[in-house]
This record gives C-alpha cells, structure tokens and sequence, in this order.
C-alpha cells in the first residue's frame, strides 16, 4: 500500500481529499487507481512532479513503489 499525498492545488479535483491509501506495485498502477478513482486526474497528475519517499522523480511511471512508500504529487515548475 502507498500513502498519497495531494498539494492544496488538487484538491478541488480529489473531492478535498488531502491523502488516502491505494495498492499500486509501481507509480503506473497508482495513476489508474487513483484515475479509476476521480475520473480527469491522471491528465492533472501528469503535470506534476512526484516525491517518493522524499525523492523528487520528474518522471516516476517506472519508479516501483515499495510497501508502505509515501508519495507526494506537487506542482511542477517550468522554466527557470
């Protein structure tokens, strides 16, 4: 299982759902749960960067996900 964490700028797309818990053997699997979930939220998602235990992966869709692993999405920055 891994903890999801939203940033404030999701939350009108999650319901006000701060965090949950969802099974997901790597970051793919928790897109579509979490899409599953909130129809529309993966193309959100995809906009984001993701911490996985604290490290920052610009692109995490390879990135498995251990048993209890805490994943954070925030807001990507572009541009310098």
């Amino acid at each position: 299982m891994a903890r999801v964490v939203f940033p404030d700028f999701l939350l009108a797309d999650t319901g006000g759902q701060k965090e949950l818990t969802c099974a997901a053997e790597n970051f793919r699997d928790l897109l579509l749960a979490l899409d599953a979930k909130w129809p529309g939220l993966q193309e959100t998602l995809d906009r984001c960067a993701v911490a996985i235990d604290g490290q920052i992966y610009q692109d995490a869709f390879l990135e498995p996900l251990e048993l209890d692993s805490e994943v954070f999405f925030m807001q990507r920055l572009e541009g310098g």
